[in-house]
């Protein structure tokens, strides 16, 4: 079955940015429509973004204009370029499929925007 690990997270400044990693295992990678989530604490998770097996992606508004998500398939890698981060963007950041399966939630990456 597909495992999928994030990494990349870590403690920035406003107007920051941070680059994710989800690297997957025990799956044909290519052929899955992949998102990134985050959730903050006592919250629901929430869609950041979503890419296409073929790399056609899918931005939640408060992600349009200050992220990007890509893969490569070769790597078996989705990644997540974030900039010009708020602190309304910390949270606890997930890879999962275009439509969330909870076998494949992981730990998460950790993305704390603070000053």
């Amino acid at each position: 079955q597909m495992q999928l690990v994030e990494s990349g997270g870590g403690l920035v400044q406003p107007g920051g940015s941070l680059k994710l990693s989800c690297t997957a295992s025990g799956t044909i990678f290519s052929n899955i429509d992949m998102g990134w989530y985050r959730q903050v604490s006592g919250n629901q998770r929430e869609l950041v973004a979503r890419i296409t097996s073929g790399g056609t992606p899918d931005y939640s508004d408060s992600a349009k204009g200050r992220f990007t998500i890509s893969r490569d398939n070769a790597k078996l890698t989705m990644y997540l370029q974030m900039n010009s981060l708020k602190p309304e963007d910390t949270a606890v950041y997930y890879c999962n499929k275009w439509t969330p399966v909870t076998l494949y939630w992981g730990q998460g990456t950790q993305v704390t925007v603070s000053s």
